[in-house]
């Protein structure tokens, strides 16, 4: 994967303007370690930063190609996995081609088929192209958001960036952050509202969305979107369709010219992605496939099995490896290293996150890259096919809210009236939940109950989903390793959101469906094995750490959270740290009170070390 970054402006010479762009570019430097590149005209500026990974030599970039009389200069971030049915297709239409690049391809079928190309996309991208005779540039990111773009615009033209530090780089960049910015941290993060940058003038291209870019204004068009249609394919044919999807993706996913592992963590997705994957390489005759696990020190000691954590990874991660024959790697952390690295993952993500599970994913992503530079994830598997616990419980169903932050007024309690006031956070999150409610693509005659979970579904694909794209995207880049998520693949997520519930869990089973379609790719025991998260430490000392880290933070006058906070429900919650109580997440399934402090310690950081402008 890579960094892009760019500058448009129709009022003046950016030709002369390296030092002004080549910062923007190098702020992404963790996002492309191999290589870096700008290229300059008279109205537009681009940075790249390279992760080589497909055609070292052919696919630098910037990428300029002129067919006739017109120029087109590409940067580009993500991996396309049709990429040689593109290129025989474009051949046939008398295109030739230099390298074997997909970014190429991706440049050429720009030309080709101008901003209808993105349909033909089967992959992960944001890219940016500058087209010299009409003076515009086209941005564009994939169907489900897996890699991000922002922009924004200045005076005189526009900004864009892999990044939001990106555009901070440029020196006409707001730092202001108003009362609906505000409000998305401290009621709706870690989540955001898609299309949402948080600061003022900055600007989310959201999943599924081009956008074109000229002298009178940015116009944005979505070329994707979920749909609902009725589902007529009884359950052996849907589970036979489940299966050739999936196994066709994950191998889609698996080319590369450099070594590509999985990530492994014994639960039902994971495995699902290694097997497949592991069956792939004994087909080819290449050498075993390396997965990798993480654990945290004495788990075995501290865990507590809930009703969002049932059982421990390890156990299920080595077994499933052993059955796969797989070389597997088990990461182990202790508590010191999330101590020391407690702060570690803001500068990563540009905005507070998930706590101690970005960062051990960051550490976890950094061991990895030691040994690989493409690995394959589970990721997204929960939304599309209903697998959280929100997909089942009454509470969630029935709940007016998204049903992964049923504790809005518990968040509410710790902000200071004031900060309330400006803020309005209750009616902030009902109005988010408004509209995303009112895209559900709805089925006309379906029951009540199908068209919950059709809500759900859809809130979790287009709302939850994106914050945990987010995290795996910043915490896997900002290490230099790319993950790529198959789940993702926007021709599964169409066809499994539309396949009805009683199907979704067929054999009464969470998830059903996915475990018909893969049976023998699995151990029985492992492949009906009960959901569990991605791990967070459940070890006293992490609470003992981040209580005590925030409650210092908070007693620094200079602090800039402080006074946004109500000090005394902030006291309480202290309290009710130390006691021993029911597991309650505020956000998701594990970000319960402790995580609550370490996200408002990054809430503090990130006001500071961002120079956050409050308006």
């Amino acid at each position: 994967m890579c960094g892009i970054a760019g500058w448009v402006n129709w009022s003046r010479d950016l030709s002369h303007e390296e030092t002004t762009v080549r910062p923007m570019g190098e702020s992404l430097a963790a996002r492309g370690p191999d290589a870096a590149g700008v290229w300059l005209s008279e109205h537009c500026a681009f940075a790249h930063r390279r992760l080589i990974v497909v055609d070292p030599v052919g696919g630098a970039q910037p990428m300029t190609r002129r067919f006739g009389d017109r120029t087109f200069c590409l940067v580009y971030n993500g991996e396309l996995y049709n990429t040689d049915s593109l290129r025989r297709d474009l051949i046939e239409r008398g295109y030739a081609f230099h390298s074997y690049s997909d970014t190429e391809v991706v440049l050429v079928a720009y030309a080709a088929y101008g901003p209808a190309a993105v349909e033909r996309f089967n992959g992960i991208f944001a890219f940016a192209i500058w087209d010299q005779q009409e003076q515009t540039l086209f941005l564009a990111r994939d169907r489900l958001g897996v890699k991000p773009l922002f922009y924004s615009p200045v005076d005189g033209g526009w900004l864009f960036g892999s990044e939001i530090k990106a555009i901070l780089a440029h020196p006409q960049a707001s730092h202001q952050v108003d009362a609906e910015g505000l409000a998305e941290i401290l009621a709706v993060g870690p989540a955001r509202t898609p299309g949402h940058g948080i600061f003022r003038h900055i600007h989310e291209l959201r999943a599924g969305h081009t956008a074109r870019i000229s002298k009178s204004g940015c116009a944005l068009h979505p070329y994707w979107k979920l749909t609902s249609y009725e589902h007529t394919e009884d359950e052996e044919t849907t589970a036979r369709t489940v299966h050739d999807l999936m196994v066709d993706t994950v191998e889609r996913q698996l080319v590369s010219d450099v070594p590509v592992a999985t990530f492994l963590s014994g639960g039902l997705d994971s495995s699902v992605v290694s097997a497949i994957a592991a069956r792939y390489f004994q087909r080819e005759g290449k050498s075993p496939l390396h997965t990798f696990s993480i654990e945290f020190a004495n788990m075995d000691q501290f865990f507590q099995a809930n009703e969002f954590q049932k059982s421990l990874d390890g156990p299920w991660a080595r077994k499933v490896a052993d059955f796969l024959s797989t070389v597997h790697h088990s990461e182990i952390f202790d508590t010191p290293d999330l101590a020391k690295y407690l702060l570690l993952t803001l500068p990563a993500r540009d905005l507070p996150g998930m706590a101690d599970i970005d960062t051990s994913l960051f550490l976890f992503c950094e061991r990895i890259k030691q040994k690989f530079t493409v690995a394959l994830s589970g990721e997204s598997a929960d939304e599309v096919f209903g697998g959280y616990p929100w997909f089942h419980r009454p509470e969630s169903l029935q709940a007016k809210t998204f049903p992964w932050a049923l504790r809005t007024a518990d968040r509410m309690s710790i902000l200071h009236p004031d900060t309330i006031a400006k803020t309005r956070p209750y009616e902030y999150v009902q109005s988010r939940y408004a509209d995303a409610l009112a895209e559900v693509p709805r089925l006309p005659g379906e029951s009540a109950e199908e068209a919950r979970i059709r809500e759900i579904s859809y809130l979790s694909i287009t709302r939850f989903l994106p914050t945990l794209l987010d995290r795996k995207d910043r915490m896997s880049m900002g290490t230099g390793l790319e993950v790529r998520v198959p789940f993702c693949d926007h021709r599964l997520v169409e066809y499994v959101f539309n396949i009805p519930w009683h199907q979704k869990t067929a054999g009464n089973q969470v998830k059903g469906i996915l475990r018909k379609a893969m049976k023998g790719y699995l151990p029985d025991d492992a492949l009906e094995r009960k959901k569990s998260p991605y791990p967070s430490t459940p070890h006293p000392d992490y609470v003992d750490l981040v209580r005590t880290s925030f409650q210092d933070r908070m007693s620094q006058p200079d602090s800039p959270l402080r006074p946004l906070l109500n000090m005394e429900a902030i006291s309480d919650w202290v309290q009710a740290s130390y006691q021993k109580s029911e597991h309650r997440p505020w956000f998701g399934q594990i970000m319960a009170i402790p995580q609550m402090f370490h996200y408002l310690m990054e809430v503090d950081d990130w006001l500071r070390t961002y120079r956050v402008e409050l308006v």
